[in-house]
């Protein structure tokens, strides 16, 4: 079986830990299968070249910066293939552009357009580990890009859907995926399945197990996921399209504290008020997410929403540079809040989750900013302060020792 197999960068943060993953890999290797195996850079050294380059040159184009970046994971691969060579299973270690990983120019944060599997199958029939840096490609005139943080997932999905590998196995710090983070919520417990959707969900809404293009990926391709500790034996969490329906009605929670919630009040109460605020908001390439509109009054409404806490000082300036365009008459700001969300499939046929959830937080004493729903999920936006504690309290209501 042909088994894509990818390891985070504390899974591979020194030379201890790096011959831990090769002896998983050879072990792999030795049962007869053929691995392809992802990378990313060692430990903290993506946030390292950020900080060089940032004494450098605090405006330094994303085009230099993917160059730099990109040598994170390079240093990784080699590592990784010597010490398989130590081992003596035979290995080559490829860049994300010699792996075929073709991408879009969106530097920074671009997409995978195509893999060319042609010099992977060739190594693989030479029967070498294939060992491909993750989180990089390049673009077709031969420029280097990255995939965003969390691109070292994505670069495994897809070249396990491009494959048409068995399983890609995705190992990291934890034996899987938990029904909360384990260091917020120490009574989570891990999870053996769990679908997609859910997945995706979790991941979108900040559990940082799997980066949610890489669940979005495998959903579309049917990829067979599994998320596994690098450091013990334990089985781990798999992700697929259905799993065995369970007495819980939801699966997980997530908190992401990367939120900023702005307001516009005063308003018109008009048509075309909101598309024209959204509308320049997506010109600024800046996603929102939870919306919320008051009723009108006196010929006047309140809007507000939430962006990543990177976003909010751009949409803040577009927004006061079209205030007399927009017509409103005080914009407010927080950045101290933090959203808190349940996702379940069982949600959808039933009822009262969301009641359990607010309970919850009532009896924490945690007060409710915003409200988003969808069949799926329940999010709330509350002070950040209190996080951790609406995390445990919601928690505890619905997964019951």
């Amino acid at each position: 079986m042909l088994i894509v197999q990818k390891f985070g960068g504390s899974s591979v943060a020194d030379a201890e830990r790096i011959r831990r993953v090769a002896g998983i890999i050879a072990k792999t290797y030795q049962d007869g299968n053929d691995i392809v195996v992802v990378l990313s850079a060692q430990g903290d050294t993506t946030d390292d070249l950020i900080a060089k380059a940032e004494l450098i040159n605090k405006k330094a184009s994303k085009r230099e910066m993917d160059m730099l970046l990109s040598t994170g994971e390079q240093i990784s691969v080699a590592l990784c293939a010597m010490a398989l060579e130590a081992l003596g299973t035979p290995a080559v270690s490829l860049t994300g552009w010699q792996a075929g990983v073709q991408t879009t120019r969106q530097y920074g944060n671009s997409r995978i357009r195509e893999i060319n599997t042609e010099r992977i199958y060739a190594e693989l029939d030479r029967k070498r580990v294939v060992i491909v840096c993750g989180f990089q490609g390049s673009t077709t005139n031969g420029d280097i890009t990255t995939l965003g943080r969390g691109g070292s997932d994505t670069s495994a999905v897809a070249l396990a859907a491009k494959l048409k590998a068995g399983l890609c196995q995705i190992y990291t710090d934890v034996e899987g995926v938990y029904t909360a983070d384990p260091r917020i919520v120490p009574a989570a417990h891990k999870l053996n399945e769990i679908t997609y959707d859910e997945m995706l969900e979790l991941a979108s809404l900040g559990a940082k197990v799997l980066h949610n293009r890489s669940v979005e990926m495998a959903r579309k391709y049917g990829v067979k996921l599994e998320v596994l500790s690098s450091f013990t034996k334990q089985p781990g969490t798999i992700v697929k399209e259905r799993v065995k329906v369970e007495e819980t009605k939801i699966s997980g929670l997530a908190k992401d504290s990367n939120i900023s919630r702005i307001a516009l009040v005063g308003l018109r109460d008009e048509p075309g008020v909101a598309f024209r605020i959204f509308r320049m908001l997506a010109a600024k390439n800046i996603n929102v997410d939870i919306i919320l509109q008051s009723i009108g009054r006196e010929n006047s409404k309140d809007i507000s929403f939430t962006v990543a806490k990177s976003d909010y000082e751009i949409a803040v300036a577009a927004l006061n540079e079209e205030k007399d365009e927009i017509g409103f008459q005080s914009l407010d700001v927080s950045t101290t809040l933090a959203k808190v969300s349940i996702v379940g499939a069982g949600m959808i046929n039933s009822s009262g989750v969301a009641s359990m959830m607010f309970e919850a937080l009532y009896e924490a004493h945690v007060n409710i900013h915003m409200i988003s729903t969808s069949e799926i999920k329940v999010s709330v936006l509350i002070d950040e302060v209190n996080a951790d504690a609406a995390m445990n309290a919601i928690h505890k209501k619905f997964f019951r020792d």
